[in-house]
């Protein structure tokens, strides 16, 4: 047993100068852990909650001074005595001491980056990696990265419906070819795009090339000049993230596409073209967060592809398993800070896991360098996991460490995805 002695937090800011709540959790031999809780852009309604002072004087009301307080003397307090190993004994005293369904009273981020940073220390502790100290080995494998490298939404004018747009070099020999695959190719596509547009594309909200089209389909034809014009037809494959409930409005029951408003009937009917078209590892979020009646509908209409649920089910147990159950997806995104503790997280993995459901680690768009979800990628040793566009300091930092971890464990290579892509 190794005690915990103390816990503090600060705030700090994450990639997108949005402040966030970074924690240390420092045991009684020295062993410091340390978690911080970056936000995404895309928040589903039923994530656990964010805790901000809405103080309009610092950073237009999203400082989060209240859930630093909260670590500090609430939470810090509770854990003081109890082993740093007993991560869902740590966990579930800050689920009880909070006491509401989605973390508000603490805040989601307080208690999320308790979690990792308890987490961490414990594999300091045992003196591994975190992702080793997770697995409870060396890892044999590491997974095959998504580079989101269109990035959709409202840019002036235009409106993209989807919101990622992505390459999966799924047959790359390694992770190392994986990496200069998508590097080189999100390079060629500035030059399509600025070919398509005859202006130089700009960068979008999330490191991506801004959407020159409302039309996913170009999009996607752009996608593929590029993939082809650097020779890598075989080996590159795509992948979606709607994010449709940004684009849905509740009222008519439709979705917007292509400057028209759609039902979800026309809009699986849409991505099934798609998908007959271009090679899909998988579509996430292609409906609305809520819409549990459709989402069956698209698994059974969607037979070449993975159809995945990210807002749909927050990493949330009880949502998963009610999706299992409705064969409304097939996986979910593994999102830690969506549910708010890492157990909770894990528990969603294993639910999935035992039922042949595939969980696919994501950061978030307010990333950090060193974040959690690539010890969770490596650690699960998931077949598959979503990156940003290889640019930007902390998207680089997640791929740099796949490569490392490789290169570390002996006989590590990358996942073989040719017995799980759904295409021909």
């Amino acid at each position: 047993m190794s005690k915990i002695v103390n816990v503090t937090a600060r705030q700090l800011i994450d990639c997108k100068c949005r402040p966030m709540v970074e924690v240390d959790v420092i045991t009684e031999d020295g062993a410091v852990g340390r978690g911080s809780a970056p936000t995404g852009s895309s928040v589903g309604i039923h994530e656990s909650y964010v805790l901000r002072d809405n103080d309009a004087g610092e950073y237009n009301g999203m400082g989060v001074h209240k859930a630093v307080e909260n670590v500090k003397n609430i939470i810090a307090p509770a854990l003081k005595g109890m082993d740093v190993k007993d991560l869902r004994g740590i966990d579930q005293r800050m689920i009880e001491l909070d006491g509401t369904p989605d973390k508000r009273r603490l805040g989601g981020n307080a208690i999320y980056s308790t979690s990792i940073a308890a987490f961490r220390a414990g594999a300091e502790e045992a003196h591994v990696p975190a992702y080793e100290y997770l697995c409870g080995r060396e890892i044999k494998t590491v997974p095959v990265p998504s580079f989101n490298v269109v990035n959709g939404g409202v840019y002036g004018d235009v409106v993209m419906p989807f919101n990622e747009f992505l390459l999966v070099p799924y047959k790359a020999d390694s992770i190392y070819e994986a990496v200069e695959i998508a590097v080189k190719c999100f390079q060629k596509l500035e030059d399509v795009i600025r070919m398509f547009t005859g202006s130089v594309p700009e960068v979008g909200r999330s490191y991506g090339w801004i959407t020159p089209t409302d039309d996913p389909e170009t999009a996607l034809e752009l996608m593929q000049r590029a993939v082809d014009a650097c020779g890598y037809h075989d080996k590159v494959a795509f992948a979606l993230d709607c994010a449709s409930s940004e684009m849905y409005d509740r009222e008519t029951d439709t979705y917007l596409m292509k400057g028209k408003r759609v039902c979800a009937e026309e809009l699986i009917s849409y991505a099934k073209k798609l998908t007959r078209k271009f090679p899909f590892v998988f579509i996430e979020d292609l409906l609305d967060e809520d819409d549990w009646e459709n989402y069956p509908r698209a698994v059974a209409e969607l037979s070449d592809t993975i159809i995945l649920g990210d807002d749909f089910i927050v990493t949330n147990p009880k949502r998963l398993k009610r999706a299992y159950e409705l064969k409304a997806v097939e996986g979910f995104i593994l999102k830690p800070n969506q549910v708010g503790t890492l157990t909770e997280a894990l528990d969603a993995y294993e639910y999935g896991r035992e039922r042949g459901m595939y969980a696919i680690p994501s950061g978030r768009s307010g990333g950090v360098v060193g974040d959690v979800v690539m010890d969770l990628s490596i650690g699960l040793e998931v077949p598959f996991q979503k990156n940003g566009a290889p640019k930007s300091g902390e998207r680089i930092d997640k791929l740099n460490m796949l490569m490392r971890a490789c290169d570390m464990a002996p006989g590590c290579r990358m996942s073989d995805l040719t017995g799980i892509v759904k295409f021909r």
